[in-house]
């Protein structure tokens, strides 16, 4: 993509009535439409989707082709996709706008400052989708699923509230199982290394989005871990 693409995009964005942003992370602060401040901080239901439906995030969303898909398949939800590039967050909100997925909105900023933009119990669930394995050793800790980020995800879920990771990595399934082994209050409620090689438990899974397809091309099986953090 051209430097000159990424800009446009990113003018674009400032139009999203759909889209939010975190300019700059160590000042945070959150922006809606056309670069305004906005505080939606434990209202993000009641004052942008207007109802009291629960939240769910998808984290390192890309382009947010899960984010639509969940919402389509959940109107009765609401779904924000989560993600630090904005131009990848471009298409996924302007696909949600086309369609009218009122349900569908979009947050640029870092995964670890969620709790500056989310109030205690806000979110119902979180769904991270082939995120970056970082399978050197010594990036584990920048893992989705690595204590660190488990603690964040804990100050902003509701009690109960469930997380569920879709991967191709065994590295980052491993991992995973292993973390949430040794994390206080864990609890895993579900786990398959080979999700398609038996029927599906839930709709959600159904979902693939391009990396997936292009995973399983190459003869790679998805994996999948729901799990709850007390």
């Amino acid at each position: 993509m051209s430097k000159r693409n990424k800009l446009q995009k990113f003018a674009e964005l400032l139009a999203f009535p759909n889209v939010f942003e975190n300019f700059n992370h160590e000042k945070p602060r959150l922006c809606g439409l056309n670069g305004e401040p906005v505080d939606l901080r434990g209202k993000w239901a009641a004052r942008h989707f207007g109802n009291d439906h629960p939240i769910t995030l998808e984290l390192a969303c890309g382009r947010g082709e899960y984010t639509l898909g969940l919402a389509r398949q959940n109107p009765g939800r609401n779904f924000i996709g989560v993600d630090i590039k904005g131009a990848r967050i471009w298409k996924g909100a302007g696909a949600a706008l086309e369609e009218k997925l009122h349900n569908a909105a979009f947050l640029r900023t870092r995964i670890e400052q969620l709790a500056l933009f989310f109030e205690a119990g806000e979110v119902s669930e979180i769904w991270i989708t082939f995120p970056d394995p970082f399978l050197r050793r010594s990036k584990s800790n920048r893992r989705l699923t690595a204590p660190r980020f488990l603690d964040e995800y804990r100050k902003v879920l509701c009690p109960g509230g469930l997380v569920h990771l879709k991967t191709d990595e065994p590295v980052l399934y491993e991992f995973t199982l292993e973390t949430l082994a040794g994390y206080p209050g864990a609890e895993v409620l579900y786990q398959e290394a080979d999700i398609y090689a038996n029927p599906l438990p839930m709709q959600e899974l159904e979902l693939k989005t391009y990396y997936e397809r292009m995973h399983l091309a190459e003869g790679k099986s998805i994996k999948y871990v729901r799990f709850r953090l007390g």
